[in-house]
């Protein structure tokens, strides 16, 4: 086996010295009672997972030795192509953290586990990303405000509508401005400038005549001056705005519907980032038209990205209007038409140019409103609801992948849960095949029990790690499920492999590594306790799994070739063991939050030895293989794959 990078540290002799302690145990075991039986059962399961025939079945699980300076509440993760991993937390879910402007990221190196802290500008907590053609990360949206309970909301608020009659000029009311309702009498007061459009002329089409004025409209979130139920309103009522003159005065109001003391969802941020790996620093680009907390980004086939859903900045899901980034402009434009989903809508890019929804989400937004799985035409807005999904209502916190190779066009969409925070999940694994003409879900091998919050990787034996999750809304009860699986996408069947030792919920996810080993973060129990009495603590713990594919004797080599290649063109590497490979591969690197991750495929190559080596092809297909950083590994007759090679395709 070639060197791998560093893992955590292993103590020398662990497995005799288990099995001293073992002998040791058993032998005063019936002195000392239950106790210390299960104190010998846990040295036994330690020198059971430690020995080598086991690793070699079913992987192993360390934990990622992080220096305490750099432990962080990681909510996302993304495999850059320098090898190095970008941690993201922003606020870290953590109240504190926010009011105080603590936003965070870290980079990991996983070849020499050196790790660095990356200034983050802006609140980038539960934000959206995708990578870019050129190999920079796309990191858009995230957090303005944090949700506030019923019972700890003090002023009253809600969505105020500005209208503007005035077809000639657009106005900006500045932070600050007041709104008094015409006839409740009460004054509400917004904490951000609003943008509020002129209002468009509409004429007859046939005839040309002037037919009406429609106003401009902004949107912004204001509350009362003071505390207190009193400040409430209970119905709709046309506002004044303060500080105004002339025709401004006239021409631009307010409109709110009831403005009350109800609970306050989070709130979203317009701001957009490059991250740029080499070196190693965002890049402020033009904010989204929108903003939105909790949104998917996908990249498009012609390497321009897809943003859609998320929280607006009044805590509202955005009314469906999705966006564009173009990474050549730096700059974002509307579709011109409205497509309505939940937040984080796992939405792929298939091998036709159009889009796959799976139907999974991590919530938020009408639970009858964007939640049936379908193919949309962007070209047209068409929607073709595709039929066969079994429990359609436990669809929140499930997980998608697109099965390898992506040339079949197979997805699989892993358990899930119900709406909101109910306690239903579902254990079923459901497949599509897209390449059928009539495509309908159908129902695969099942896992042991309903499962919310699973993590899954591609890996490069073609093979899909599932791991984590919980039985019941983010591990209520003492659910987590302490459980890993190896998928075989061609028997249709799980294996089960090594247990993880933390549970995994809320917040976590799972990268596959350019060595071949997984990393998985991150969680966010709402409770400490099995109980339900103690609140949660963020799992800042991270875990890499090594696939039992790393305890074999040697794994194939590319050693040399090219850094760049033509789609449709060939690439020649070299290989010390050429014609023991028999596969080869391109693995897009993932990234991942709630375990939505829409960015990793893995695209079978053609292959043919050389003299010195392989060479593979590259599909000639844009929608197939998007432009951008891949890594290439190849695997022998046994499924062993090599470390992975970072290759540019353009």
């Amino acid at each position: 086996m070639s060197n791998l990078p560093v893992r955590p540290n292993y103590r020398k002799n662990r497995a005799r010295r288990i099995l001293i302690g073992v002998a040791v145990v058993a032998a005063i075991a019936g002195f000392n009672g239950p106790a210390m039986y299960r104190y010998g059962s846990e040295q036994y399961h330690e020198y059971k997972i430690n020995k080598p025939e086991y690793k070699a079945a079913n992987g192993h699980w360390d934990f990622l030795d992080v220096p305490s300076e750099y432990r962080i509440n990681s909510i996302h993760a993304a495999l850059l192509h320098t090898g190095k991993v970008l941690l993201i937390a922003g606020s870290g879910n953590n109240q504190k953290n926010f009011d105080a402007k603590k936003f965070e990221s870290v980079l990991w190196d996983p070849k020499t586990n050196d790790f660095k802290k990356i200034p983050t500008p802006k609140d980038m907590f539960c934000a959206g990303h995708t990578q870019l053609p050129d190999g920079k990360l796309l990191v858009a949206g995230g957090t303005k405000q944090y949700e506030k309970l019923k019972g700890d909301v003090t002023k009253a608020g809600g969505l105020m509508i500005v209208h503007n009659e005035d077809p000639d000029k657009p106005i900006t009311l500045p932070a600050g401005t007041k709104f008094t309702g015409k006839k409740n009498g009460k004054t509400f007061v917004t904490k951000d400038p609003v943008l509020v459009k002129r209002a468009k002329k509409v004429f007859d089409p046939a005839t040309g005549k002037f037919l009406r004025t429609e106003a401009g409209l902004g949107r912004i979130y204001v509350e009362a001056e003071e505390s207190g139920k009193k400040y409430e309103t209970g119905t709709e009522d046309n506002y004044r705005v303060h500080g105004l003159k002339g025709s401004d005065n006239r021409n631009v109001y307010g409109i709110a519907q009831k403005l009350a003391l109800d609970k306050k969802d989070f709130q979203g941020i317009r701001e957009a980032y490059e991250f740029d790996p080499v070196a190693e620093k965002y890049i402020t680009v033009d904010p989204m038209n929108e903003a939105r907390w909790y949104p998917t980004l996908t990249t498009l086939k012609d390497g321009k990205v897809l943003s859609l859903s998320g929280l607006d900045e009044i805590g509202q899901i955005v009314p469906g209007k999705d966006e564009i980034y173009d990474p050549e402009t730096k700059a974002w434009k509307y579709t011109g038409f409205e497509r309505r989903f939940p937040t984080y809508p796992a939405i792929f890019l298939m091998d036709n140019g159009k889009l796959f929804y799976s139907g999974s989400n991590a919530g938020y937004g009408p639970a009858d409103v964007g939640r049936d799985p379908g193919i949309w035409d962007l070209k047209n807005n068409d929607f073709e609801k595709i039929p066969g999904m079994s429990d359609p209502d436990k669809l929140e916190t499930s997980a998608t992948v697109m099965l390898p190779p992506a040339q079949d066009q197979k997805f699989m969409v892993i358990g899930g849960g119900g709406v909101g925070e109910s306690e239903k999940a579902s254990e079923k694994s459901r497949l599509v095949d897209l390449k059928d003409p009539n495509p309908r879900f159908k129902d695969g091998a099942s896992l042991a029990k309903g499962t919310r919050y699973p993590s899954a990787s591609l890996l490069p034996d073609d093979s899909v790690l599932v791991t984590g999750g919980s039985a019941d809304y983010r591990g209520r009860g003492g659910s987590n499920i302490l459980e890993a699986r190896a998928y075989d996408p061609k028997s249709g069947t799980y294996k089960q492999v090594a247990d993880p030792r933390v549970g995994r919920n809320y917040h976590s996810g799972s990268v596959l590594l350019p060595d071949g080993r997984v990393m998985i973060f991150g969680s966010d129990s709402l409770f400490a306790d099995d109980a339900n009495t103690k609140p949660g603590v963020f799992e800042q713990r991270i875990e890499i799994y090594t696939p039992p594919y790393l305890f074999r004797n040697s794994r194939p080599q590319i050693t040399a070739g090219p850094k760049k290649i033509d789609r449709g063109g060939t690439g020649t590497f070299s290989s010390p063991r050429a014609a023991e490979i028999k596969t080869a591969k391109l693995m897009r690197p993932s990234a991942v939050t709630h375990v939505t991750d829409v960015d990793q495929r893995s695209i079978a190559l053609d292959v043919k030895t050389t003299a010195d080596g392989i060479q593979v092809t590259v599909p000639k297909n844009r929608a197939l293989v998007p432009s951008g950083w891949y890594m290439l590994f190849v695997t022998d007759a046994k499924g062993t794959p090599s470390e992975g090679v970072w290759v540019e395709v353009q």
